[in-house]
């Protein structure tokens, strides 16, 4: 649940910036987006006790797959798209993407924690709310 609060809170910074009556700079944005991705290796790292390898990998993974879902995320609000699920859609494909590569990269061990941390659960929504759309 932290996990999916941190993600939505990434991809809206920039919005709720823009709404404030004076909206930081893009390099304060930005600083704050990695602020936040640090944090969050800092918390996989202590949690799972990753190997310097693992850390490399995950800050890549953080980095490359939160930007991208950030920038599609915006290049929808620009596009003025008021449709949630839309948004929805786009948060779940990052995310399972992130799912699969932390897959590749942790041990049996560190898996089972991962998934126990709300992974799991996150998946199981993620899949869920797949399923209703397929459906519909």
């Amino acid at each position: 649940m932290k996990k999916i609060i941190i993600m939505v809170a990434l991809c809206l910074l920039p919005a709720v910036a823009s709404a404030q009556q004076q909206p930081k700079s893009e390099e304060e944005r930005q600083k704050e987006f990695y602020e936040a991705i640090e944090k969050q290796i800092e918390r996989l790292t202590t949690m799972l006790s990753l190997e310097d390898w693992q850390v490399f990998y995950v800050d890549s993974i953080l980095t490359h797959d939160y930007k991208a879902m950030q920038e599609e995320v915006m290049d929808l609000s620009k596009a003025k798209v008021s449709n949630s699920d839309i948004y929805y859609d786009v948060q779940d494909r990052w995310m399972e993407q992130i799912y699969q590569s932390f897959q590749k990269i942790l041990s049996e061990d560190q898996w089972a924690k991962y998934q126990k941390s709300g992974a799991a659960r996150d998946k199981k929504a993620r899949d869920k709310r797949a399923a209703k759309k397929n459906k519909q």
